[in-house]
C-alpha cells in the first residue's frame, strides 16, 4: 500500500456543509419538472468546461450540438474530443473506480482517436512544461506506472477517510503519478466525478469542472503547492473542496429556478 501521502486539515465542518447541499439540491431536482433537462444543461457545460481547459475551442453551443448529434463545422479533432467525453459520461455508472481495468477502458474511450496510447500506460518518461518552458513536474518512471496506478487504487478501495477526501486525493496521485502520456487532467478529473457519483449519484452530473476551469490557474496552483517542498495532498484537497461546495450552491441555484418554472406552471396539477 502507498504511504500516507496528506495531512488533516479541519474539513469536517465544510465536509457537513457539502453533504446538507446534496441533500438540498437533491430534493430541488425531485421537485423539478424538467429535472433531467437541468441535468442534461449541466452535464454539457461539464464537458465543455473539461475539454476547454485543455484547449478545445468548441464553444458551449457546439457542445450541445454534438451533443444532439448535430453537424457542427469546427476542427475535426475537437469535435472527436467532445464525442469521446460525452460517450464517457454516457457509460459512466458502469466503471468501478477501484478496477485498474476500468481505470485504462475509460482513457481508451476518453482519448481513441487522440492520442498514440489510447488506453494503455505510458511507455516512456513525461517532463510538465509550463508556458515558459520551465519544468514543473516530473512524472513517474513509466516503469513504475503500472503498480503505482494499482497501488493507489487498492488504497482508495479500503480508505477509511470521507469520500470526499478519498475522491480528491485520488484526484491528486493520479495528476502527480502521470500515467498517460496524454489525457491526464482529463482521466483524473473524471475519476474524481466517478469516485464522488458513487457517493452521491447526483455528482454525475454535477458541473465540478466548470469551477475548475473559471479557478484554473488556482488549480494548477494547488497540484504544485501540493508536490512542493515535498508531497502533501492537503492543498489540493482543500482547492477541491471549496470548488465541490461551490458547484453545488450554484447547481442548488438552478435547480431551485426550475423548480420555480415547474409551480408556475399552468398544466402541472397541484
Amino acid at each position: 500500500m502507498i504511504p500516507e501521502f496528506y495531512t488533516r486539515q479541519p474539513w469536517d465542518d465544510q465536509i457537513e456543509r457539502i453533504a446538507e447541499l446534496v441533500g438540498r439540491v437533491g430534493a430541488l431536482e425531485d421537485a423539478a419538472k424538467d429535472k433531467l433537462e437541468l441535468r442534461r444543461t449541466n452535464r454539457i457545460w461539464s464537458v465543455h468546461s473539461s475539454t476547454a481547459i485543455e484547449g478545445n475551442q468548441l464553444s458551449v453551443i457546439q457542445v450541445a450540438g454534438v451533443a444532439n448529434g448535430e453537424l457542427v463545422l469546427a476542427p475535426p479533432r475537437d469535435v472527436k474530443e467532445v464525442e469521446n467525453a460525452l460517450a464517457v459520461y454516457d457509460v459512466l455508472d458502469t466503471w468501478d473506480p477501484w478496477q485498474v481495468g476500468d481505470f485504462l477502458r475509460a482513457h481508451r474511450l476518453l482519448t481513441e482517436g487522440l492520442v498514440t496510447e489510447p488506453g494503455a500506460f505510458r511507455t516512456v518518461d513525461v517532463e510538465i512544461i509550463n508556458a515558459a518552458h520551465d519544468v514543473v513536474h516530473t512524472g513517474s518512471r513509466h516503469q513504475k506506472v503500472p503498480r503505482l496506478i494499482a497501488e493507489l487504487l487498492e488504497w482508495g478501495s479500503t480508505a477509511t477517510d470521507h469520500p470526499l477526501i478519498v475522491s480528491s486525493a485520488t484526484h491528486f496521485l493520479i495528476e502527480h503519478i502521470h500515467p498517460f502520456r496524454d489525457g491526464n487532467g482529463r482521466i483524473g478529473r473524471l475519476w474524481q466525478t466517478l469516485i464522488l457519483s458513487r457517493w452521491r449519484p447526483v455528482f454525475a452530473w454535477m458541473p465540478v469542472e466548470t469551477l475548475i476551469r473559471a479557478r484554473q490557474e488556482r488549480y494548477y496552483g494547488a497540484l504544485q503547492s501540493s508536490r512542493e517542498p515535498e508531497i502533501d495532498a492537503a492543498p489540493f484537497i482543500s482547492y477541491m473542496l471549496d470548488v465541490i461546495e461551490q458547484s453545488l450552491v450554484d447547481y442548488a441555484a438552478k435547480a431551485r429556478a426550475a423548480v420555480r418554472r415547474t409551480l408556475s406552471d399552468p398544466y402541472i396539477s397541484p
